[in-house]
């Protein structure tokens, strides 16, 4: 009973914190406050501030800022077009045509970017306006890109899986091996989504494509050269271990530039507002972490997550009902807060458990991943919801519902990962990467 008394004190301030429009981090470190006051004799400010640092300071963040500022800098160039004068070739003659645009050119993109909200937006201010004008139905043009816009969550390099991996202290550069084969099942599972509404949609009546020659498809191709170029260099120095994952993110910033430059698209006003852009988003998480560091320190203080992992093992659950448990309460949390935070501000009290049960971590981190994608198209703080509501005007109920399937797909996906643990622990297990 004192383990729940605590955990309603906690969650009556946080909400209450929330509702009132404080940002995430301070709600987190005011919380935190709340329980060293009622629970400890320590003088609160001495170790908020050893805290915070201690969070805010750490190495592996490094790599965070430098990742962001890639999307922010390829965000700004005509990458989404040519992305799409590049796949469209190949994408056309399969069931579901360009359909698979959004698809693909969202799982190309993931590999640049770990930004959700950056994929959705780059992908989506090309292909949204083609695939309208060849008649293809709009839900699925809207649903498809919500949807598949998600896989920059899990396709390295990850920022959700970065933050994990420094919450939890794994190797970031495992936790992205780990997400390559999930997140290229996941994009597999949306395409032959795709290929069966084509079949028996009744509004499925897009234009014909125009039929090329494959030595003009090989030519179109020539659009994609930058991009693929710059996924061998990031994703490719740590698969031969001659970079850390921070490393790889200075050699992404550098070869984002390059191509900036190359397509004329650099200037100061794009530098300084990619470098702006990707200060108040590393900012906005390393808040949120700290908070979450302070909060973890305030928890352990009262026992909490020890007393509620035992709570767990004492109902004896099994592995998998365990893993539906933490399924269903994600996507509750979900519904009420961003991917980032959820992780942060759940990891104290739901490792302890996960330990216990025996579950591999980084095969946990790809888990968490798949269900924090379902939050970024949940109502009513879904982000995608909002990304693509301010890309389309359309009404955010007729976005969730077209992308409806497209968490069916992820829940699917959940069951395939508990199925098939090997999809996320196969390449860390045999790959030797670098250091973090």
């Amino acid at each position: 009973m004192e383990n729940i008394s605590v955990i309603i004190l906690f969650l009556f301030v946080l909400f209450t914190l929330l509702g009132t429009g404080v940002w995430v981090g301070l709600a987190l470190m005011g919380v935190a406050w709340v329980g060293m006051e009622l629970f400890t004799t320590r003088p609160v400010g001495d170790v908020m501030l050893t805290t915070i640092w201690s969070a805010s300071s750490s190495w592996t963040l490094t790599a965070l800022p430098m990742f962001i500022w890639m999307g922010e800098i390829l965000y700004r160039t005509r990458l989404s077009e040519d992305m799409f004068k590049g796949l469209s070739p190949w994408m056309a003659p399969l069931p579901g045509g360009l359909v698979h645009t959004n698809i693909v050119g969202c799982t190309v993109f993931a590999a640049v970017s770990g930004s959700s909200a950056a994929t959705l937006t780059t992908v989506g201010k090309m292909s949204i306006p083609e695939l309208r004008k060849r008649n293809y139905p709009e839900k699925m043009v809207i649903g498809t890109l919500t949807g598949a816009a998600t896989l920059g969550l899990m396709i390295p390099p990850s920022l959700t899986l970065i933050v994990y991996g420094v919450t939890i202290n794994e190797s970031i550069t495992k936790l992205f091996f780990a997400g390559i084969l999930p997140g290229l099942v996941l994009a597999a599972m949306f395409m032959g989504y795709v290929a069966i509404y084509s079949k028996v949609g009744k509004d499925w009546n897009p234009n014909q494509e125009d039929k090329l020659t494959f030595a003009q498809k090989v030519k179109n191709s020539r659009f994609l050269a930058p991009v693929i170029a710059l996924i061998i260099v990031v994703i490719g120095s740590m698969y031969l271990g001659f970079a850390t994952a921070t490393e790889a993110a200075a050699f992404g910033v550098i070869g984002s530039l390059l191509l900036a430059l190359s397509q004329g698209s650099l200037n100061w006003k794009t530098f300084t507002e990619s470098l702006m852009g990707a200060t108040r988003t590393s900012a906005m998480i390393a808040l949120i972490l700290a908070g979450a560091a302070f909060l973890s320190l305030s928890m352990g203080f009262t026992g909490l997550p020890r007393g509620l992992a035992d709570l767990i093992a004492g109902w004896e659950l099994s592995r998998l009902e365990l893993l539906m448990v933490l399924l269903v309460f994600y996507i509750v949390l979900g519904c009420f807060l961003d991917g980032i935070s959820s992780v942060v501000l759940t990891m104290a009290v739901v490792e302890p458990m996960i330990r216990q049960a025996g579950i591999d971590l980084i095969w946990f981190g790809i888990f968490i991943v798949v269900v924090v994608e379902m939050a970024q198209i949940t109502p009513p703080i879904g982000f995608n919801l909002f990304v693509m509501q301010g890309m389309t005007h359309h009404e955010m109920s007729y976005i969730a519902r077209a992308a409806i399937p497209m968490f069916l797909i992820m829940v699917l996906m959940v069951f395939v990962l508990i199925a098939f643990p090997e999809l996320a622990t196969y390449l860390p297990n045999n790959l030797r990467p670098g250091p973090v």
